[in-house]
Order: C-alpha cells, then structure tokens, then sequence
C-alpha cells in the first residue's frame, strides 16, 4: 500500500511516516518504478510499534533498539527490559525535576503581591 494508505493504517501522518523511511528506523517494503514507497502489513505493524513506544517518550535510539529487538526472534526480555528500565529511571529523574522547578515556581508565585507595585519577587529571582 501507499505511503498515505501506511500512515492511515498506523494513525500516523503521512510527514511521520516519511521521516522513520529517511532515518532508516521503519523502510518500506518496496518502491514503485516511479520511485513511490510501498507498505506492507509487516511495516505497518513496525509503524504501530514505533508509534506506541513513541507515546511512552522513548527517544528514536530507544525505538531503533526496541524495534530491533522486536524483530529478534531469539531476543532475551531481560534486553527489552533493561531498555525500559533505564528509560523509567529518566522518567523519573524528569519527574523530580519538575517537581522542584513547580515548589519554586509555586514558592515564587505565592511571594508576588500581584498588585500594581513595580517590585516582584518572580522578576528578582530570574534576574
């Protein structure tokens, strides 16, 4: 099927679709004399996982790893496991960042009078 066609089928845009073919991480699994990209079912399966490893914000690497390890089929699960793991522990080191930038933010808002006076606490700090 045609790339328009693949990218419906994998709920990704057509853009998307393209972009993962130029990075050699999901290739079509033809081309047309004319030079068009053909899917077939295994790619479009290749586009799904991509998309639903995309939605858990693993990097492009992560993906090309984890897709490389979906289509190993004597694969170990401790080798996906200790790529989900990592990427966990990044998560939650995001997680810990946001949550001290929002206790200062928070800590800032709450000192600014919010009024009409020129003197700001939040002002003071980013300068």
């Amino acid at each position: 099927m045609n790339i328009g066609k693949a990218a419906d089928q994998a709920g990704l845009l057509t853009k998307t679709v393209r972009y993962y073919a130029d990075i050699g991480l999901v290739l079509p699994s033809s081309r047309t004399q004319t030079g068009y990209r053909n899917y077939d079912i295994s790619s479009i399966k290749k586009l799904i996982f991509v998309k639903r490893a995309r939605s858990f914000d693993f990097s492009i690497k992560e993906c090309r790893e984890l897709l490389g390890l979906y289509e190993e089929k004597n694969r170990s699960s401790s080798d996906v496991r200790k790529i989900a793991i990592h990427h966990l522990e990044e998560i939650k080191r995001k997680e810990e960042d946001l949550m001290k930038l929002r206790i200062e933010l928070d800590h800032l808002v709450n000192a600014c009078a919010g009024d009409d006076r020129p003197d700001c606490p939040i002002i003071d700090y980013l300068s």
